[in-house]
């Protein structure tokens, strides 16, 4: 296969297996989605999801947000990890939305990057799900699958999204972001890897991986 084909087979293959895409991170709108993503930093979609209704409870908004102490925030979010940085993050970036952007997170990715804890990534993720803007935000699913797929020589992500971001289509991003991640959770995890479920790398994967893989994996006499 050419690197061409191999890119529209693993299109095809994650447009069969999600048509509709879920958003992993429960949120209402722009704003409670930036902070679900702050929250996800080293911790799972899962324990996010679980401690952003409490949060959520006590203030939805940047102008409620304020009202908490740093010490408040931190004591609602302990159990996703890293608190004492993503509470000041959270109340830091809330109080510049309400003095600079009367409490509407903007829609352009420089000015997200500005705010306090919004790194890249976080920035990315807003634009493409809050606002539809085309990005693609590379996690450590979409970083490994690339490599594993030979998209890209996963050197590092910043690398890893100019390859994504040449190789796929613009009106296909913010799908594929997504589709990559939920692929990478169900056939083509980190751990407890099992190839005969990984239909992409399977038949387009880089040799190396492939190798590595039936090597480390083959049957004990």
């Amino acid at each position: 296969m050419t690197k061409r084909e191999k890119v529209d087979f693993a299109i095809k293959t994650l447009q069969e297996l999600y048509p509709t895409i879920p958003v992993p991170l429960d949120h209402k709108d722009p704003y409670t989605l930036l902070i679900a993503v702050l929250l996800s930093a080293q911790s799972t979609d899962v324990r996010v999801n679980k401690i952003t209704p409490l949060l959520f409870e006590k203030a939805d908004n940047p102008y409620d947000m304020v009202k908490m102490s740093v010490d408040e925030i931190r004591e609602i979010i302990r159990p996703v990890g890293l608190s004492p940085m993503k509470a000041k993050g959270i109340y830091g970036l809330s109080r510049m939305l309400v003095e600079k952007y009367d409490g509407i997170v903007p829609r352009e990715l420089e000015l997200l990057e500005e705010f306090p804890a919004v790194g890249h990534k976080t920035a990315s993720v807003v634009v493409s799900q809050a606002f539809g803007i085309p990005a693609f935000p590379v996690d450590t699913h979409i970083h490994r699958l690339m490599y594993r797929w030979g998209f890209s020589n996963g050197k590092n992500v910043v690398q890893t999204e100019k390859d994504a971001k040449r190789l796929f289509p613009k009106r296909l991003w913010n799908d594929l972001h997504l589709q990559i991640i939920w692929y990478g959770r169900e056939y083509s995890p980190a751990r407890g890897w099992n190839m005969e479920k990984d239909i992409i790398t399977k038949t387009i994967g880089r040799k190396k991986v492939l190798n590595a893989y039936y090597k480390n994996n083959r049957p004990s006499l």
